[in-house]
């Protein structure tokens, strides 16, 4: 069954490669969405995926790319839009 998570990301994100890093890491586990830039420094994110696929997807955001600093992740869970891909804004 596909869910879908939003999810902000809080602290030292941009600027490291961070939206690279997490569409390289959705292909990897077959989730599809995206992922940008916000005004405020956070990054946002929109993923779908099997339940399981989704959780690692998650769990690798808290941590994200070498030089990110993450201080906090928000998720709420939100209905499938049925995305088919997973794209960088």
């Amino acid at each position: 069954m596909i869910q879908h998570s939003i999810i902000r990301i809080h602290g030292k994100v941009q600027g490291v490669f961070f939206r690279k890093s997490t569409k390289e890491k959705a292909d990897e586990l077959g989730v599809v969405g995206y992922v940008k830039n916000e005004s405020d420094g956070t990054v946002s994110i929109e993923a779908e995926g099997e339940e399981s696929a989704l959780q690692q997807f998650i769990e690798w955001c808290n941590q994200g790319p070498l030089h990110a600093n993450v201080e906090n992740v928000e998720t709420e869970a939100g209905e499938p839009k049925h995305f088919e891909s997973f794209d960088v804004l």
